[in-house]
Order: C-alpha cells, then sequence, then structure tokens
C-alpha cells in the first residue's frame, strides 16, 4: 500500500501544532511507502515561511525543521516524487465534479490529484476539507 502525505500532514510532524501527536503516532503505526509531491515540498518551505512571518516560530525553528524534513527525504522515510503532469487535467476534473458541492480549494484540488495520479492508496492529512474530496474519490485516511 502506498500514502501520500499532504502538507497539513508534514507541518504537524515537522513543526508542533495540535495534530503533531497524531501526525507521530500516525507515522510510528506505518510501514507503508510514503510519497510527497514536489508541490508538496514547496507547501512546506512556504508553510514554514509563514510560520516565521506570523511570528509563530523562530527561524532557527524553521530552518531545524526543514532540515529534519530534508534528512527524511534522504534516508527514504518519504520518497519525494515530481507533481504528475497529468495532475493538473486531474485537479481540473475534480473541480468541476466536487468544489460546487464541497467547497473545494485549489491545492486540496492538487493534492488529491496528485495523490491519485501517484497510485496511491491513502492520503495522511489533517485538512479537513481535502479529507471530504479525498474520501468522494475512495482514498483512505489517516
Amino acid at each position: 500500500m502506498k500514502v501520500y502525505a499532504d502538507t497539513s500532514f508534514l507541518m504537524s510532524l515537522y513543526s508542533p501544532d495540535a495534530n503533531s501527536a497524531a501526525a507521530v503516532r500516525t507515522m510510528q503505526g506505518s510501514t507503508l511507502d510514503r510519497f510527497v509531491s514536489t508541490f508538496g515540498e514547496l507547501e512546506v518551505v512556504n508553510a514554514l515561511g509563514l510560520r516565521v512571518y506570523r511570528k509563530e516560530i523562530s527561524t532557527a525553528q524553521a530552518q531545524s525543521s526543514w532540515s529534519d524534513f530534508e534528512k527524511d527525504l534522504r534516508a527514504g522515510i518519504f520518497q519525494l516524487r515530481q507533481l504528475p503532469e497529468q495532475a493538473l487535467e486531474r485537479a481540473r476534473q475534480l473541480s468541476r465534479q466536487t468544489t460546487a458541492r464541497l467547497g473545494t480549494r485549489t491545492a486540496d484540488l492538487l493534492h488529491v490529484a496528485a495523490a491519485l495520479e501517484l497510485g496511491v492508496d491513502c492520503l495522511y492529512s489533517f485538512d479537513q476539507q481535502q479529507r471530504k474530496l479525498a474520501q468522494t474519490v475512495h482514498l483512505k485516511l489517516n
């Protein structure tokens, strides 16, 4: 079984927040192949910068979180994958099918589309809107 980790999950894992304990528990109980898209990687960089901007964490804390994430990528804890070429078209299709009903944001569409295009079975996410979309397309959730 393969898993796609979205930004909300990764941020909880690498920068303490209300979902950090759940993220750690999920990782401890998982021996699955875990994927992160280049889009997700960009969002982690940006989210850490935003936390510094909002004075939620220090620059040093952000750098430490980024370093830990990079180490886990190098160690194969997460496998970085290019955003699949067909992800934008899949996101467009998902938008037409679900956004009017679910209120889905573009980033959520892209993460779920990437997960589908990468052929994963499960989505690790704490984002409630994204989880609704994932359920609609029959992805398992953490």
